[in-house]
């Protein structure tokens, strides 16, 4: 009996055990991320930008929302909010009320595909499947059927009510203490809203600072923006891999960015130009699958500072 059960009960022990940790620990260990990055014009001050991303709110989720109300004590300059709100079409009132004390500071947002559509259950080895042949989201995949469509209208119109900018295929520019930052948003290229044909030609010039805001960093996203000479790029949507290997890192970006630069700052270097790059890998799930594995869930406070003469 022990010979021949021994060993497979023991492997399936420590997987019961590594699920537990993943689920009711780690996804639930929230922290901040402090990132300092060198983009600013010379003579600039610093400006502490708090970044929010792929929240996944299910109806319920009482520590996610208290967490995500306290940070409005960083008292950043501005939030930048790149999407993926919700994992529950019951959602959108708990993510206004969570992210209601940072919505009294200047802010803008994108939204990425589950903002739009519920999620489905789906076996986790497909993302493994769609690495392998390139293929993600509705980038070379067929549509989904019987997509379940969440109430992104009701988050869209309390975000502007509160006075964010709505950076969908778009430009907006925040005024903070007499600073003027343009910002440059698409909607998710994940399924295949991007339209940077809308936004082309990078800076106007006329701001102090410009960056661009995306959900998912695909890399026709990064080319674009930073083959237009914008200095920085926020992005989320790769929950920095989800279920990591310690001392490995991540397995899947979830799109065509390679993992290397799954989360955290990094560079992009497109036609000669360099912009850095900042991926969060977020502070929720996918309600069907709400693992996190050697992957904290987080917010990120970037503080720009000017560049390295």
């Amino acid at each position: 009996m022990r010979a021949r059960y021994g060993v497979p009960l023991g492997i399936a022990a420590v997987g019961a055990a590594g699920l537990v940790y993943s689920a009711g620990f780690e996804a639930r260990f929230f922290r901040l991320r402090r990132v300092t990055v060198p983009v600013l014009p010379s003579g600039m001050r610093p400006l502490r930008v708090l970044q929010v991303s792929d929240i996944h709110m299910v109806s319920g989720q009482r520590k996610k929302q208290r967490w995500l109300r306290s940070l409005a004590g960083l008292r950043p300059d501005f939030v930048i909010n790149t999407g993926d709100n919700l994992s529950d079409p019951e959602g959108v009132p708990e993510v206004l009320d969570a992210l209601g004390p940072l919505m009294e500071f200047p802010g803008a947002y994108v939204f990425g595909s589950n903002d739009y559509y519920g999620p489905k259950l789906r076996n986790p080895a497909r993302y493994l499947k769609e690495k392998a042949t390139g293929r993600h989201g509705l980038n070379g995949n067929p549509p989904a059927v019987g997509a379940i469509h969440n109430p992104w209208e009701d988050l869209r119109d309390g975000f502007d009510a509160a006075g964010w900018l709505n950076l969908t295929n778009t430009r907006g520019t925040l005024k903070v203490e007499g600073v003027s930052v343009e910002l440059t948003g698409l909607d998710d290229p994940h399924i295949r809203r991007d339209r940077y044909a809308r936004v082309a030609g990078g800076p106007s010039g006329t701001a102090d600072f410009s960056m661009g805001v995306v959900h998912a960093p695909y890399l026709r996203v990064l080319d674009a923006f930073t083959a237009d000479d914008y200095p920085l790029i926020l992005a989320g949507h790769t929950h920095g891999g989800q279920l990591c290997i310690p001392f490995y890192g991540a397995l899947v970006t979830n799109c065509d960015l390679d993992t290397d630069r799954v989360k955290g700052l990094s560079t992009h270097t497109a036609d000669g130009r360099t912009a850095y790059l900042h991926v969060s890998a977020g502070c929720g799930a996918n309600r069907y699958t709400p693992f996190r594995f050697a992957c904290p869930p987080e917010a990120t406070l970037l503080t720009l500072v000017a560049k390295e003469t």
